[in-house]
């Protein structure tokens, strides 16, 4: 977690003066034409610093093979329709021991992209694979602004 701190300061300089802005709280996913059994149930709490253009966010999640992940990640939302945005995101997540299961990683650090939306306080990510395993992940949960 330290790790994700620091990248988090660097992207954000004051972020952790400034404290954050929403909780997000991981339930689980949905892994698309999957070939092996994943873990579905995915607990996990995320803290987002909403900026100006970007939001970035970190946090930990239980991973689909049942390991405890760090993660950071910038994301793009657009507001469509009241309290309804859509947007994209980039991160970074460490999956202890299980890097080399992924196309692309630095060790056990594995890049991720995607789509995500968010109504009310649901939100749900979209993010492709590389169709070995499974075809593509969506991820859910519920998420709270911190006034």
């Amino acid at each position: 977690m330290k790790l994700s701190a620091l990248i988090l300061a660097a992207a954000l300089p004051g972020a952790a003066l400034a404290g954050p802005d929403r909780v997000s709280i991981l339930l689980g996913s949905e892994h698309i034409n999957a070939t092996e059994d994943f873990r579905e149930f995915n607990p996990g709490l995320f803290l987002t610093w909403e900026g100006p253009t970007f939001d970035y966010s970190v946090g930990l999640f239980q991973n689909s093979y049942s390991n405890v992940s760090p993660l950071v990640s910038i994301g793009y939302d657009v507001e469509v329709a009241p309290e309804f945005e859509v947007g994209g995101f980039i991160g970074l997540a460490v999956y202890p021991g299980e890097g080399d299961r992924f196309d692309t990683s630095a060790g056990d650090v594995i890049p991720l992209l995607g789509l995500q939306a968010r109504y009310r306080n649901v939100f749900v990510q979209a993010l492709p694979a590389d169709g070995q395993s499974t075809d593509g992940v969506l991820t859910f949960g519920l998420t709270f602004a911190l006034d």
